[in-house]
C-alpha cells in the first residue's frame, strides 16, 4: 500500500490506495454477454426456494409487492454503481476500488471484507442447492437412506471443484453461459408445469402468514438475496465488458431486470399459489410428476448451481491469480497447480461449513442481511451522494440519505432476525443434518 495521501473527486484528503493490476481479462466482452452473466446467475437454482423461504413468510400481498420494491430498488441502486464505474478519470474494475477511490484505505478494506463475506455464502448456498438437487434424484431411484445430505453436499463440492480448476477466469466460461441458461429453463419449466399440474387437481390451499415477526424479518433480507448478483462490478461483468463500460452496463441492467425476471416471478408465483403455507425451501420437493422428469430437472439444477457458483466465486479467484501473478497460459502445470491448490481449498471450505449448517433459507436471509444490504443499498447510495454532492439539489441529497439509514435499520434487524432463526434450526437439527 501506498503511504501518501491524495485529494479525491469529492475535494477530501484520503489515503493513497496502490491498486493491483488483474490478471485476468477486462473490456473483452460484448454487452449481451454481461447481460447472459447476470441473467443466469439471477435464474439460477435459487429460484427453486423463493416460493418457501420469500412467499410463505410474506404471503401473496406482502411477496408480491416485496418482489416488485425490490426489483426496482436493485434496479435502482444498481444503476448507481455502473454510472460511478468510471469515475475520477480512470476505470474502477472491483467495487472496493471504487470505494477506496472515493473513501480511503478503511473502506477499501471493510468493503473487501463485506465483498467476500458475501461471496462466500452466497456459494455455500450453491453447494447446500446441488447437494440437495442430488439428494432428490437419489432418493427417486433409491429409499434406503444409506447417504445423507452431507454426503451429497461433499460429492457437489467436489464437482464445483473441478469444474472451477477447469475454467480459469469469467470471461472464459464462454459458451458455458448458453449451457447454464439452457440448463435454468429446463428445471424452470419442468417446476412451472408441473406445479401447475398438482394446483389444478389440489383442493384448496391454506395460504395463511407462517411465522413470526422475525421470519417476516427474514424474508425481507431473503428478497434483496434474489436481487444479489448485479451487486459488484467484477462479478457482474463491468471488468469484462467492451467500452463504452456505462453504456454497456446499463444494457446489461435493463436485460437483466427485465427479460432477466419473467422466469424468476413466473415459478414463485406459481409455486406458491400450487403449494400455499406447505411450500418447501426446495419447490422440486413438492412436485409430482413421472421420475424421469424430476429427475431432469434435479439433474439440471445440480449443474447450473456449480456454473453459478463459479461466477459468484470468481471475484475471489480473481484476487488470489492476482496476488501470486498468476497469468498465462492456464494449462501451464504452475497455473493448474495454483488453481488445484487455491480453489480446492475454498471450495473445499465452503463445502464443510455448508454440510454443516444446510440451512438454505437462513443462508439466503443472513446473507442479505450482513453484506448484501450494506453493499448493494447503503454503500451505492452513500457513494454516489459523495461522488457528485456538488451535482445533487437538496432534495436528492436528502433522498440518497433516507435510503442509507432506511437500509441500514433493515440490514440491522434483518441480521438478528436471521441469527435468532440459525440458532432455532442448530436446536432442531443436528449439525450435518439430513434434511
Amino acid at each position: 500500500m501506498n503511504s501518501k495521501n491524495r485529494i479525491n473527486n469529492v475535494g477530501e484528503d484520503v489515503d493513497d490506495i496502490e491498486i493491483p493490476d488483474t490478471a485476468h481479462q477486462i473490456s473483452s466482452d460484448s454487452w449481451f454477454q454481461a447481460a447472459f452473466v447476470l441473467t443466469t446467475s439471477v435464474n439460477s437454482a435459487y429460484v427453486l426456494g423463493y416460493s418457501g423461504t420469500v412467499m410463505v413468510p410474506l404471503g401473496w400481498i406482502g411477496g408480491v409487492l416485496g418482489l416488485i420494491l425490490a426489483t426496482a430498488i436493485s434496479l435502482y441502486a444498481n444503476t448507481l454503481i455502473a454510472k460511478l464505474h468510471e469515475f475520477g478519470g480512470k476505470r474502477h474494475i472491483r467495487y472496493r476500488d471504487l470505494a477506496g477511490f472515493i473513501y480511503g484505505r478503511k473502506t477499501y478494506r471493510l468493503t473487501w471484507m463485506l465483498q467476500y463475506v458475501n461471496l462466500f455464502m452466497i456459494n455455500c448456498g450453491f453447494i447446500i442447492l446441488a447437494g440437495s438437487a442430488l439428494k432428490a434424484v437419489y432418493v427417486l431411484f433409491r429409499d434406503d437412506h444409506a447417504m445423507k445430505l452431507p454426503h451429497f453436499i461433499a460429492i457437489a463440492g467436489l464437482i464445483c471443484a473441478v469444474f472451477a480448476i477447469g475454467i480459469p477466469h469469467l470471461s472464459a466460461l464462454g459458451i458455458w453461459l448458453a449451457v447454464s441458461t439452457f440448463l435454468s429453463l429446463i428445471y424452470i419449466v419442468v417446476a412451472i408445469v408441473l406445479s401447475v399440474k398438482d394446483g389444478v387437481k389440489a383442493p384448496s390451499r391454506d395460504y395463511e402468514i407462517q411465522g413470526s415477526l422475525f421470519t417476516i424479518t427474514g424474508a425481507a433480507a431473503a428478497l434483496v438475496f434474489v436481487f444479489n448478483t448485479g451487486l459488484l462490478p467484477e462479478n457482474s461483468g463491468e471488468a469484462t465488458v467492451k467500452q463504452p463500460v456505462v453504456k454497456n452496463m446499463m444494457k446489461a441492467l435493463y436485460f437483466q431486470f427485465t427479460v432477466g425476471r419473467l422466469p424468476i416471478f413466473m415459478v414463485v408465483f406459481v409455486g406458491y399459489w400450487a403449494y400455499g403455507s406447505s411450500t418447501s425451501a426446495y419447490l422440486l420437493n413438492n412436485v409430482n410428476g413421472p421420475v424421469w422428469v424430476k429427475a431432469l430437472a434435479n439433474i439440471s439444477a445440480i449443474l447450473q448451481s456449480v456454473i453459478s457458483l463459479h461466477i459468484f466465486a470468481s471475484p475471489t479467484y480473481e484476487y488470489m491469480d492476482t496476488k501470486f501473478g498468476i497469468k498465462g497460459n492456464p494449462l501451464a502445470l504452475k497455473n493448474l497447480l495454483f488453481r488445484i491448490m487455491t480453489r480446492g481449498v475454498y471450495i473445499a471450505v465452503s463445502t464443510l461449513l455448508s454440510a454443516l449448517l444446510p440451512f438454505l433459507g437462513d443462508f439466503m436471509s443472513l446473507t442479505g442481511a450482513v453484506s448484501t444490504f450494506p453493499l448493494t443499498f447503503i454503500l451505492a447510495n452513500h457513494m454516489y451522494y459523495k461522488a457528485k454532492n456538488n451535482k445533487l439539489n437538496p432534495l436528492q441529497k436528502l433522498w440518497h440519505w433516507l435510503n442509507v439509514v432506511f437500509f441500514s435499520l433493515m440490514s440491522i434487524a434483518a441480521a438478528i432476525a436471521a441469527l435468532r432463526l440459525i440458532a432455532l434450526d442448530s436446536k432442531n437439527f443436528h449439525v450435518f443434518a439430513d434434511l
